[in-house]
């Protein structure tokens, strides 16, 4: 086991109390004030998972995060893969540590006896029956699959040998005797090792084909990489009936595999050489297969090349088949999807994909469903009268749904809209099991209409989550249930349709999230299953309000605004502001103004939040909106990027301020990753702050350059662009305090640790306030203890040094 050094150095210097520590001084661990510490260790409620019928509730308990030592285990990155070498499993993962049944009819609780000790469990799924659940657990020695009986509410492993779970899943459900999953084919002791001496220097080239890739983390660099990621990742499948095991075919580097309804075929996706040096797994060399449960291969459908190819421009696509996946309504068909416009969307065709199927014994030629107008994806399956089909337009930020009838083999449009239009966002439909134990969309009132469950709700009272009625020819939504304005709640499940017996989830801002079943037709009251306590008695008092303001061109915004418990503003005065933020791109002014959000929900805590600090006498402003819109036809958003942060950020100075609750001249900006951009930006051209806390952001798009977010011309389409929008090219006039915190090991596309890196030494080059955070083993979100708690001392102390005090 690794040991973990407990020091580590910080840059520029080091705040403990009044004492300043010069730059690379060494320290250890530091504790944020005992208020902090408590709400981030508070023990997090469990969740539920309740079956179709409502007779069982299987609650389940997390803790709450890992130490920095449990980080720092032996991890191989590889193909845009983190995995664990000794138990062939990813290796950062978020594991269940209990489990508990309850029944719903008698509201008694269950211990489950023959639970692996030290359950690192994750997962869970109900057999087709709901007579029992499966789940994996990872342990140094492997991961296994264990089933709970849940009759006997006993669990017992049914593997013989250890899971291979490094890409294409853990397992499945065949029907309720039988389960699919793969096994290592390798002792993880004989995972080759690094020689010291290479066969020869690593060699890529191009040939003049374009390869327009992002900037994915974690790839193969190496002939021993792609040694390494083979071994890790070749499985042997094997189908567990009635806890025999049979081998199917052999061993392949399964990124898909999936049964047909009737349970007589799989579609496999198979990996292969040559492995790419640029894009990950999931786009490398590959084929896919129809094979039978022996593992015979009935039909090639497809040979795929590298995604290396992909087009740069969102909406394009290489011109090859995509979107393999069964019918769930039809035994055994198989679809996929076709480019019509050669993958490139801005080529002028009326169709710009097709849809195909195949049916077994997939011998014949395959059949055109339809066609559509935008890029297609996907579709959801009820039966022979409905489908409902997806398009998107991510360029456009618009997307489309129509109605397919396999029967007349004819496609209607119901309804298109923007992609950012909350307001008209109709739900999406309830789901079903049909005769092959496949969820569909079930239709009610003779096949006319479909129930469509909307756990959001957006309006402009802020969110009210409903359930609704769709009328398939009026193409009309009839609300049937809406959640009250002084609440929070939302359908968690249909459990009867007809009946309209509902599974919610209920809560309040003084009220912690409960469940409860709801029968909307008899009108009886709702009867609570849990009883879940607050986690957070520590925030009693606190006051939460959704804020509604307008910046100067008119866009309506709005924010969370938390405040001190006891505060009184003719009393206490305006309080010092820490301001968090997120922003995003629009290409209507109305959808940016839409309301987002509701101030009646519980306030729960997660390691990233600001709200820690309402407990340190600060005003909180927390999702504070900051729309970046398109101001003219012929434009993109971020074409006024830096313009519109700062009008955003005025307009909340502002409201804060005329309020009489924050104090503008001692206000705080911060944000994670795009947030800290926006962060680094803000300060860069605006004076409008005091200090900054920018965590694990990009701040120089030249590293991204096929594109960023939403952003999807290049750096040589718009090089000015790229130029302006980073504020690296700015790190001279930053001149106000500025919190640079990033993870070491960070794998989120586009966002290198060598941003933080080299922004500190810009910033510091030219003499500004900067100190940089590096946070040992933690990727682009932060997970261990000591390294939470020690973030939000930096923060505090930050906030304490350049913030609180009155000039």
């Amino acid at each position: 086991m690794r040991k973990l050094n407990s020091l580590f150095f910080a840059c520029l210097f080091i705040l403990t109390g009044t004492t300043v520590l010069k730059a690379q001084d060494a320290i250890g661990y530091q504790l944020p004030p005992k208020e902090i510490a408590d709400l981030l260790l508070a023990k997090p409620t469990p969740n539920v998972n309740v079956d179709s019928k409502g007779e069982w509730m299987l609650l389940i308990e997390r803790n709450s995060y890992p130490t920095v030592e449990e980080l720092g285990q032996p991890e191989v990155k590889v193909a845009g893969l983190r995995i664990n070498p000794a138990n062939f499993s990813l290796s950062r993962q978020n594991f269940i540590n209990n489990f508990t049944l309850k029944n719903l009819k008698t509201n008694k609780e269950t211990v489950i006896s023959g639970l692996p000790a030290g359950m690192l469990a994750g997962n869970v799924s109900w057999s087709p029956d709901e007579k029992k659940i499966a789940f994996t657990n990872n342990s140094s020695a492997g991961v296994d699959l264990y089933v709970i009986d849940i009759a006997a509410a006993k669990a017992i492993k049914v593997n013989k040998d250890a899971l291979n779970t490094v890409i294409g899943g853990a397992y499945f459900w065949m029907n309720d005797n039988s389960l699919v999953y793969k096994i290592a084919v390798q002792n993880a002791n004989a995972l080759p090792r690094k020689p010291i001496t290479p066969k020869g220097p690593t060699v890529q080239q191009s040939l003049g084909k374009t390869a327009p890739a992002v900037t994915f983390q974690d790839l193969i660099k190496s002939p021993y990489d792609e040694q390494v990621f083979e071994f890790l990742a070749t499985a042997q499948l094997i189908h567990n009936k009635n806890n025999v095991e049979t081998k199917i075919g052999k061993p392949a580097i399964y990124s898909i595999i999936q049964t047909s309804p009737d349970n007589k075929y799989f579609l496999t996706k198979t990996l292969h050489k040559p492995f790419s040096y640029l894009v990950t797994a999931y786009g490398f060399p590959s084929t896919v297969n129809i094979i039978d449960i022996n593992g015979k291969v009935v039909k090639t459908l497809a040979e795929l090349p590298s995604s290396e190819g992909t087009p740069s421009g969102y909406d394009n696509t290489q011109n090859i088949a995509r979107s393999f996946d069964w019918r769930d309504d039809e035994p055994a068909t198989i679809t996929w999807c076709m480019p019509l416009d050669s993958g490139m969307i801005k080529k002028q065709v009326e169709y710009h994909d097709a849809v195909y199927a195949l049916a077994a014994p997939f011998s014949g030629e395959a059949k055109e469903l339809f066609k559509t107008k935008m890029r297609y994806a996907g579709t959801q399956w009820g039966d022979s009268s409905i489908a409902l089909v997806r398009e998107i337009s991510r360029t456009k930020q618009m997307n489309r749904v129509s109605r397919y009838n396999s029967t007349t083999k004819t496609i209607e449009l119901l309804y298109e809209r923007s992609s950012n239009d909350a307001y008209n966002n109709p739900g999406n439909p309830v789901t079903g099991k049909n005769k092959f134990n496949r969820d569909v969309i079930i239709t009610i009132e003779k096949g006319t209409k479909l129930l469509l469950n909307n756990t959001t709700g957006a309006s402009p009272k802020g969110d009210l989550p409903f359930l609704a009625k769709f009328d398939l020819n009026t193409r009309q939504n009839e609300i049937v249930w809406r959640c009250g304005e002084n609440v929070y709640e939302y359908v968690s499940d249909v459990l009867n349709a007809d009946k309209l017996t509902l599974l919610v989830r209920k809560e309040s801002k003084t009220e912690t999230p409960n469940y409860f079943i709801k029968d909307l037709l008899l009108r009886i009251a709702d009867r609570q299953i849990t009883s879940f306590k607050n986690p957070y008695p520590q925030l009693e008092g606190v006051t939460k309000e959704k804020i509604f303001y307008k910046r100067k061109d008119g866009v309506d915004l709005t924010g969370e605004l938390y405040l001190p418990k006891g505060y009184n503003k003719e009393k206490d005065g305006p309080l010092p502001v820490l301001m968090w933020a997120y922003p995003r791109e629009f290409n209507s002014a109305a959808d940016a103004a839409q309301v987002r959000g509701s101030q009646n929900r519980f306030t729960t805590l997660s390691w990233g939040s600001p709200i820690f600090y309402v407990t340190q006498g600060y005003a909180v402003f927390d999702n504070a909106e900051m729309p970046i819109v398109s101001t003219a036809p012929d434009k993109k958003p971020n074409d006024d990027f830096v313009n519109q942060l700062q009008l955003n950020a005025e307009a909340a100075i502002n409201k804060l301020s005329d309020m009489g609750v924050g104090d503008k001249n001692r206000v705080a900006v911060g944000g994670h990753s795009y947030g800290a951009f926006m962060t680094a930006n803000l300060l860069a051209h605006t004076t409008l702050f005091k200090a900054g806390i920018a965590r694990s952001g990009a701040y120089n798009r030249t590293l991204t350059p096929f594109g960023f977010q939403n952003e999807d011309r290049t750096y040589w389409q718009a090089p000015q662009l790229y130029y302006e929008m980073s504020p690296f090219s700015y790190a001279d006039k930053l001149k106000t305090p500025i919190l640079l915190v990033h993870g070491e090991m960070d794998d989120n596309t586009g966002t290198y640790p060598i941003n933080s890196e080299r922004l500190f030494a810009a910033i510091k080059g030219n003499g500004g306030t900067v100190r940089f955070v590096y946070l040992p083993y933690e990727a682009h979100g932060y997970r261990g203890k000591e390294n939470l708690l020690h973030l939000l001392w930096e923060q505090y102390q930050w906030l304490e040094k350049y913030v609180k005090p009155k000039n």
